[in-house]
């Protein structure tokens, strides 16, 4: 599913029209928000990826709960390209640029939450846990997990205040979560 809505992404990614006088350079700046859109969703996906496949790592056993959770999970992926495709198409539009950034912002949000739903609801006393999984990396990844909700949370209302703090805000995050985790 992450690999499938990684590559739904660069469809909206189109080749420009060039016009009679115009000239490709410009044809292709003005694409900007196809690849910023591109470039923080695919990011982030990856990460999200990246994520779940370290938190299933430390998961040894799976319930029905959990697996629905998953199933939440993996919606809001396989969602994700629509709001970056709506936020590539609005955001240089000033009367559909706050709710393109606010429904990018909303989706990842969710994504966010159920993320962290699904890793605390496997690591509630450890009950899914694998022995591996040690007290101090539980309490690490339960941290770094717990910023997403709120900063994603925070663009919806960012968006309205300034589209393009919201913006920043999303490509920071990318980055942000690109970092190596604390040992």
């Amino acid at each position: 599913m992450f690999a499938i809505a990684i590559t739904l992404l660069i469809l909206d990614v189109a080749v420009p029209d060039v016009g009679p006088g115009e000239s490709l350079a410009h044809a292709l700046r003005h694409e900007w928000p196809s690849y910023f859109g591109y470039v923080v969703s695919f990011l982030t996906i990856g990460i999200v990826w990246w994520n779940h496949h370290e938190l299933f790592e430390d998961i040894r056993a799976a319930d029905h709960v959990l697996m629905v959770l998953n199933l939440l999970l993996l919606l809001c992926i396989a969602f994700a390209p629509f709001p970056t495709a709506l936020l590539a198409q609005y955001v240089r539009e000033r009367r559909h640029e706050v709710v393109a950034v606010a429904a990018y912002g909303g989706t990842y949000t969710a994504m966010a939450v159920v993320f962290n739903a699904l890793w605390l609801y496997a690591a509630y006393r450890a009950r899914l846990l694998a022995d591996g999984a040690t007290p101090a990396r539980v309490r690490s990844r339960t941290l770094r997990y717990a910023f997403g909700p709120v900063l994603y949370g925070a663009s919806i209302p960012l968006a309205f205040l300034s589209p393009w703090l919201s913006l920043t805000l999303f490509g920071a995050l990318a980055l942000l979560y690109l970092l190596p985790p604390p040992e």
